[in-house]
Formats: structure tokens, sequence, C-alpha cells
């Protein structure tokens, strides 16, 4: 999946104005009460899975480094540039994730601020069905790759 306009424009200006970057980022799952779309800005904007059995709020962490963006690629084939997030797992513990309502439809490549709701949206990855994880199981996210086009 390619950037939000927001991400987009977040990446702009961290490497062109010097803006400050996000110290971390975070996948959340979403569920398909709301549909994101490139115009789609802030985690308040889309339904957060229920938390609890594993899942916390905000989602699982990712490192800015090249172990969790562990494949970075220069398609010059395809005029794009390709990043990958290592593999995530949701491990449902106690109950299912969600721990209520309904299944994640939908992962989102997030900022880190504090407050959960105002993390800006930069990616967003259909998970084409909803999914609901039982006790004991786990949800593995593989491959979210952001790209970045070109235009020739």
């Amino acid at each position: 999946m390619g950037f939000t306009n927001r991400g987009a424009f977040l990446a702009f200006d961290a490497y062109f104005a010097n803006q400050t970057e996000p110290a971390n980022f975070f996948v959340a799952l979403f569920t398909s009460a709301t549909t994101p779309t490139v115009d789609t800005n802030t985690l308040s904007q889309l339904t957060q899975v229920a938390t609890g059995n594993g899942y916390v709020d905000g989602g699982i962490s990712v490192a800015r480094d090249t172990t969790d963006w562990d494949s970075r690629v220069e398609d010059d084939t395809d005029d794009r540039a390709e990043f990958q997030i290592k593999d995530l797992v949701f491990t449902a513990s106690g109950g299912p994730i969600p721990a209520s309502g309904n299944g994640a439809r939908w992962a989102a490549l997030t900022t880190d601020e504090v407050t959960v709701a105002n993390r800006q949206i930069i990616a967003f990855f259909d998970l084409v069905s909803d999914r609901t994880v039982s006790s004991g199981q786990t949800l593995t996210l593989q491959n979210l790759e952001v790209q970045g086009d070109t235009v020739p």
C-alpha cells in the first residue's frame, strides 16, 4: 500500500524541512466500520478493534531501524521505492482478539503521539476480511509494504 496524503506529507516534511520524525511507528488494527482512504489523517477517524486479550491500544511498536524495516528496495523497473515491515504477530491470550465487537479488517501504520487517537495515519493495509483470533492463536501480518511511486 502506498502512503496516505498525510503520510507523504510527513515523510517529505521530515526529510526536506528537517521537521521531527517519530521515534517509533505503530501498526494498529481497525474494524470495517470505516474504510480508510488516502485522505484519512488520524487514528480517531477509524474504529480500532477492542483492546484486551493481547491487543493493546495503539497496536504494535515498529522501530525506526533496519531490523523492524527488514526490506528496503529501490525498484527501477516499476519506478518506486518499497519499504517492508518485519512480520508482526498479535497473540490472543485469555480470550479472543478483539476482546469484543467486530474483527480486524484493516491495519494502519501510524506515528507515535502519546494520545493514541491523535496518531497520524501514514499508510493502511487491507486484511481482505474481518479477522478474529481465538485465545492461544495468532494473527501474523506478513510483508506489510509501503510504496512510494515516482512519476516519470
